[in-house]
């Protein structure tokens, strides 16, 4: 055996120990979860974890799991995913008081998030995803919003692909959950990598008391995001690309 492939049996077992570790500090048995339909694969199950071992588009994961939580109501998915979202990208939160130096799901509210969506709508309805795209960029970053139906699947599969493929690049979809067999709502979460082999994305759902992490398939998550929001005048449902604030480097 040579000194290379001894290596990469190293560096793929301390990648695999690493994983395990991660995959159960975000997964909590919060409480006995909702069942999952056939076509998605839990990451905490053997082939989730095979596929996340061989995925190369996964710079998301590592940053997103130490901050991941759990939505504090049923109607703050977006607002989790935005929490989760300035921490990973180490953007300064309020100095004291509740969070200590880290964003949450109160202490990121303020005016500016106000003029672009009041939280009491948020806690009476949801967001949008064009509500959800303002928020992200009223802390100053980069935030490319795509509604589905002004998409495709190969343009939507290509652009989160290279967002996941870079440091301090972010993908978060806003899809409806009945598409996938789940309960029918319509929700916002972050994606996490993808696997080539099974064309497949991680979907870290912030509603984690009723769904695990999952793995599912980019044509059915696609046509997922490729449904009609009533509450947003119509229009379907999408994807966000989220970057850094202009000038600053993708390296962390």
């Amino acid at each position: 055996m040579t000194k290379t492939s001894i290596s990469r049996r190293r560096s793929a077992a301390v990648l695999a120990l690493l994983f395990c570790a991660i995959a159960a500090a975000v997964s909590p048995a919060l409480a006995e979860r909702l069942p999952l339909s056939n076509n998605l694969v839990d990451l905490r199950s053997a082939q989730g974890r095979e596929w996340f071992l061989e995925s190369e588009a996964r710079e998301a994961y590592w940053p997103l799991s130490s901050e991941f939580v759990t939505q504090k109501n049923g109607s703050f998915c977006g607002v989790a995913t935005l929490a989760m979202l300035l921490n990973a990208l180490d953007i300064p939160a309020p100095a004291g008081g509740e969070g200590q130096g880290s964003f949450s799901q109160d202490n990121l509210f303020s005016e500016r998030t106000e003029a672009v969506v009041k939280q009491e709508n948020i806690l009476r309805r949801g967001m949008t995803l064009d509500e959800f795209g303002g928020l992200v960029a009223s802390f100053g970053l980069e935030a490319k919003v795509t509604h589905a139906a002004q998409s495709s699947l190969a343009e939507f599969r290509a652009s989160a692909i290279e967002q996941l493929s870079r440091k301090r690049r972010h993908v978060v979809v806003n899809y409806q959950r009945a598409a996938l067999g789940q309960t029918r709502s319509g929700h916002i979460s972050p994606l996490a990598a993808y696997d080539a082999k099974t064309d497949r994305f991680l979907l870290l759902d912030v509603a984690r008391y009723k769904y695990p992490p999952v793995w599912v398939a980019a044509a059915d998550l696609f046509d997922a995001m490729n449904t009609i929001d009533a509450g947003n005048e119509g229009r379907s449902r999408g994807y966000v690309l989220i970057g850094p604030p202009a000038g600053i480097g993708s390296e962390k």
